[in-house]
């Protein structure tokens, strides 16, 4: 049964709305973030610097300061950690 001219009509009109309101959407859900990698391609960036996952249970409060402490030196939590660590192992 063929379409009616009224609702073919119709059906550009939503197309043209949803083709408009996602191009006028803002990025959301890290679209603008550019390339994101997976986790075997980021995994083996990891290997090539040397980098092995260390995973450990700490307190929240330590928690809340580590990132503090990254926040105001605008660090990484990974580079703090181990910047923390080897000093303490130095000591």
């Amino acid at each position: 049964m063929p379409m009616k001219k009224y609702e073919l009509e119709k059906r550009k009109a939503e197309k043209l709305h949803n083709d408009l309101s996602a191009a006028n959407a803002p990025a959301r859900f890290g679209h603008a973030a550019g390339t994101v990698l997976d986790k075997k391609e980021q995994r083996k960036l990891d290997q090539a610097k040397g980098l092995v996952p260390f995973a450990c249970k700490l307190n929240q409060d330590l928690i809340k300061q580590l990132h503090e402490a990254c926040t105001a030196r605008e660090i990484s939590v990974n580079d703090l950690v181990a910047e923390l660590i080897q000093a303490g192992l130095n000591k």
